[in-house]
């Protein structure tokens, strides 16, 4: 069964990629090929993936997926990224983001002839502020509204900025990182000491590869897309608001800072999330806007444009991440996770051979899948099992496998990250997810010989 549902998923994989190079509909050949991928499992009898209320009927229940994941991503990461798209299209509008790019401008004009310096720079502060946020499409949106302006203002590419900006989401690390709560409950330890005594001393090493990476294979592509970095020269911005305003784009990194579980700074916590701080901000902005317009009229206009902002995310985004959720069921109803994870067995590899295999086999899975989390979930379990086997440590295994999983999705072009971020770049996903392959493959040969060998 194992095999047969493997070889029918590659080839479905590969029709897929076939459709998605010639430049079809990702939507439809997504959601298309998920579906039937979900019809064949079943009528081969395939475990399905579990549902939690059954319609009664096999043929309904693979419409019911598509329900499920409406309902699941409109109620949680999909509405979340609406509202930061309709936040971004607010803060263009009311002139809030140009007022934070002049007044970035000043400081930063220092470095005006290194823009591949100043966009290898964005990595590690980035990095830093998503152990804090641990929301790749939400953080890559809020940086999209801050600091990419600023970026393409200095001579960066908007190709190059939006790369590294997704390389900001590319570790899943930290006591916040669902990936991390799901590790620690499969080495039974705690996420605080597993972050500063396994993860940090992993993270380190990647983030400078993918710094010097980063500078070389930008300043490679962008010379030889020459029209590119033209379209992005330096332009003196005209500003029509007070520069008071440059805090609105920021507001929502410092509000999420500061009531993160990283930081203690209250006795008793006050928990806030992405999409109520993003509303919050929205109505900070109105408040600016009635201040200094006096024109009840413009203020409440102005709102129009955030939920017109949440609607283009929607149709553009959020829709994608629900097809390529589908598509991945297919593939896991088909055992193609199973499959990956048998053929490496029936290797015999020793211990560190399995784990690289695995650390390997759960990125690809997660380029595929567009999701770490869903390549995690579905390998993480495996560990204590393979490592009772091995006689090997657990968090050994487990820690390359934590980072491969989201740096996979940092190259996936069906990812919510990089499909939320070329929006916004107005560049293509799979024009990221290429700029990205090079970093990201260097990152993970230095992951496996830095954990492996060294």
């Amino acid at each position: 069964m194992i095999l047969a549902g493997s070889l029918i998923a590659i080839v479905f994989i590969a029709i897929v990629a076939r459709l998605l190079i010639k430049n079809y509909y990702a939507h439809a050949v997504l959601i298309i090929s998920g579906l039937l991928m979900l019809g064949v499992a079943s009528v081969l009898g395939f475990e399905m993936p579990k549902l939690e209320k059954t319609t009664g009927s096999a043929f309904f229940d693979i419409f019911e997926y598509i329900n499920i994941a409406f309902s699941q991503t409109n109620a949680n990461v999909g509405l979340m990224i609406m509202a930061i798209g309709g936040f971004v299209a607010f803060i263009d509008k009311i002139g809030a983001s140009d007022a934070l790019v002049y007044l970035a401008m000043k400081p930063l004009s220092l470095l005006k002839k290194y823009p591949y310096i100043i966009a290898s720079m964005v990595i590690p502060i980035g990095q830093f502020l998503f152990i804090c946020i641990p929301s790749a499409a939400g953080l890559a949106l809020l940086m999209m509204a801050s600091i990419f302006p600023i970026m393409v203002n200095l001579g960066v590419s908007r190709l190059s900025a939006a790369s590294v900006i997704t390389a900001c989401t590319a570790f899943g690390v930290g006591p916040a990182s669902v990936i991390t709560a799901r590790s620690v409950k499969i080495i039974e330890t705690d996420s605080v000491s597993h972050f500063f005594n396994s993860q940090i001393p992993l993270m380190v090493p990647l983030t400078i590869a993918l710094m010097i990476t980063y500078y070389f294979v930008n300043k490679y592509y962008d010379k030889k897309m020459k029209v590119e970095v033209a379209a992005v020269e330096t332009k003196e911005i005209e500003l029509k608001v007070p520069v008071f305003y440059a805090i609105i784009p920021i507001l929502p990194l410092i509000i999420l800072l500061v009531f993160s579980d990283l930081f203690q700074f209250f006795e008793n916590p006050i928990r806030v999330n992405t999409t109520m701080v993003m509303i919050f901000c929205v109505f900070v902005g109105i408040v600016f806007e009635a201040i200094r317009t006096r024109d009840v009229k413009v203020v409440f206009n102005s709102l129009k444009i955030f939920f017109n902002g949440m609607g283009d995310i929607f149709k553009s985004v959020v829709t994608l991440i629900i097809a390529a959720e589908i598509f991945s069921k297919g593939l896991i109803a088909l055992m193609f996770i199973d499959g990956l994870i048998t053929s490496s067995q029936s290797l015999g590899l020793g211990a560190d051979g399995i784990s690289i295999v695995m650390a390997l086999m759960i990125f690809l899975a997660s380029i595929l899948m567009g999701s770490g989390n869903a390549a995690f979930f579905a390998f993480g379990p495996l560990v204590p099992k393979l490592t009772g086997e091995l006689a090997v440590s657990t968090t050994h295994m487990i820690l390359p496998m934590e980072f491969a999983a989201s740096m996979g999705r940092t190259v996936s072009p069906i990812s919510g990250v990089l499909l939320s971020t070329s929006e916004i770049a107005k560049v293509s996903p799979f024009d990221i997810a290429k700029r990205n392959a090079i970093p990201f493959v260097v990152a993970l040969l230095v992951m496996l010989i830095h954990h492996f060998i060294l």
